[in-house]
């Protein structure tokens, strides 16, 4: 859990400032609030990459067995961080939206089946279930701007509910809903449940079998700090023969060293949703970056991304001009704050904030903040004084 990095006082915790100027050596004016978006990596990570590109231009791929060893190894991980019963049970892919796509064309749809969803899905959680529409299937959109937005989840499915497709928290609003509870009713009913994971894994705990998921994907360039191009996909082991496969390659198969064969079955595990060659570059980068979530701790960094969020949310509620749009309660929340400025353009003012270098963007129609742990209190401090100074 990395004791080394952590320290707590009171209830707060604190993480060990030389840590953080080690992997985060960013340039002294620039405040980073755009983590929900592309995260920057920590150094170890580019470390990890570069010395992965030297021995590529020294030796080439003559220690591709320690390359699979590595491979192998961030599947184990990644089970870990999501408490998947197996590495088995984890495929890595280019991102969420290809990992939606396998569920979403791999189903036996049937005519008239529908699938429920939200109202505030980014498209990569949307397109692909709208895509069904060809085979008869229905979606139903449900606004979560209510006192109970599980009980309208679960009151939006019926007898010809399929799937229930939800993120765990929303990329606009920064709503973050109880997937145990969402989950439990699925299960109960014979309705699958896939969760676009994306903004809170690496920033908050996910646990796959606790909550019942069937499927969940996430991409690794958000909260996990890691490069662009690399996605975990989990599979309930149960389900994953039910997904018609629609890739095909060398590497999906059963037999994948054999190139000779001319008879091949897929992968019994969730390697049959990888058709081609792995992103070694890609699960490089993503295993020095969980390394170091490893070594400060998922619950710290939970607590800390709290505690940064409270704070700015606090200092936001004193600005009579300021309308929240994430929901204050820390049960709803993670580590998204979206909110506006009444009478300014949300991109006026993200344009304006960029020109100091204070990194946010607009979704959701405000300005949405997703500081990390490693951001500090100073940088929340300046980001605050250039708003105000904007507006």
């Amino acid at each position: 859990m990395g004791y080394d990095a952590v320290s707590q006082q009171g209830t707060h915790v604190v993480i060990d400032e030389s840590l953080i100027k080690k992997e985060f050596p960013q340039q002294n004016d620039l405040v980073y609030l755009n983590h929900a978006a592309v995260a920057p990596w920590p150094a170890r990570t580019a470390g990890a990459i570069r010395a992965f590109a030297d021995e590529n231009v020294r030796l080439g791929a003559s220690r591709y067995r320690e390359w699979a060893v590595t491979e192998q190894s961030l599947r184990d991980r990644l089970r870990v961080l999501i408490n998947a019963p197996s590495a088995d049970d984890i495929a890595l892919l280019k991102n969420t939206s290809e990992a939606l796509s396998v569920v979403a064309c791999g189903l036996d749809w049937r005519w008239g089946d529908n699938i429920v969803s939200t109202d505030e899905e980014f498209p990569s959680n949307r397109i692909p279930w709208q895509a069904q529409r060809k085979w008869g299937v229905g979606l139903k959109q449900v606004g979560l701007r209510v006192p109970d937005p599980e009980a309208a989840l679960m009151q939006a499915c019926d007898a010809r509910t399929r799937l229930l497709a939800v993120s765990s928290v929303q990329y606009g609003s920064g709503i973050r809903l109880d997937l145990g509870r969402l989950g439990e009713f699925c299960r109960g009913r014979g309705i699958l449940f896939c969760v676009d994971a994306i903004q809170s894994l690496g920033a908050f705990p996910l646990d796959v079998q606790q909550a019942c998921i069937d499927f969940a994907m996430a991409d690794a360039h958000k909260w996990m700090l890691g490069p662009e191009g690399i996605a975990v996909f989990y599979c309930r082991e149960e389900l994953r023969c039910g997904l018609e496969l629609r890739q095909f390659g060398w590497h999906m198969v059963h037999n994948a060293g054999d190139y000779e064969s001319r008879e091949w079955r897929p992968a019994a595990s969730a390697r049959r949703f990888e058709c081609g060659s792995p992103n070694m570059l890609g699960i490089v980068g993503l295993r020095a970056s969980l390394s170091l979530i490893e070594q400060v701790g998922l619950e710290n960094i939970s607590q800390t991304i709290m505690n940064n969020n409270s704070y700015l949310i606090e200092r936001l509620k004193k600005v009579n001009a300021i309308s929240l749009l994430t929901p204050e309660p820390e049960s709803r929340r993670a580590g998204i704050v979206s909110f506006r400025v009444n009478g300014r353009d949300p991109e006026q003012l993200r344009r304006a904030l960029a020109k100091s270098n204070v990194i946010c963007a607009c979704r959701g129609g405000g300005l949405r903040c997703s500081p990390h742990f490693h951001i500090r209190r100073h940088h929340i401090e300046r980001a605050l004084d250039v708003l105000h100074a904007a507006h």
